[in-house]
């Protein structure tokens, strides 16, 4: 594995254990030239599974763009990088085990949505003013009074 530092090709592997959803090993290696540390994670190699887009388009699934989305709607939010890895290999894992050739992105929008909801309201709702793509302030606050519903009734519950 190169070093990301010093682009050095070996490392040795110091600490090895399944991520908390087991669909992936977490590596902590350290390489064997410049001596510092880096994470790595191994997964299965799975057969394409293609997401079909709103307009009918496909493209190859890719968690990167999940995550990045989930970055970015967490961004100044106490939502750790390990709570985003969490959800996005939730997600990864419900394409995969479908076994469908095909997944439509709106049942994966709405899978991180259901996650983040139960993780940080306001990263929920920045997260579906894009992906809901809001066209007013209406549709706007019709989400955020579902939020709200939502919210006592879960208070509700417990």
């Amino acid at each position: 594995m190169r070093c990301q530092y010093c682009g050095y090709l070996d490392s040795k592997v110091i600490d090895s254990r399944p991520t908390e959803e087991g669909s992936s090993i977490r590596r902590r290696r350290e390489c064997l030239h410049c001596g510092r540390r880096f994470t790595t994670y191994e997964k299965i190699e799975t057969s394409p599974v293609m997401v079909v887009k709103k307009d009918m388009r496909r493209e190859p699934f890719n968690g990167a763009k999940i995550k990045q989305g989930l970055l970015h709607a967490c961004q100044k939010r106490p939502v750790s990088v390990a709570q985003i890895d969490t959800i996005v290999e939730k997600v990864e894992k419900l394409v995969h085990s479908s076994g469908d050739d095909e997944f439509s992105s709106r049942r994966i929008g709405e899978a991180v949505m259901e996650e983040l909801k139960m993780l940080d309201e306001v990263a929920y709702v920045r997260f579906a003013s894009v992906y809901r793509q809001f066209t007013d302030v209406s549709s706007f606050m019709e989400e955020l009074n579902k939020l709200v519903r939502d919210s006592a009734k879960r208070s509700e519950d417990e």
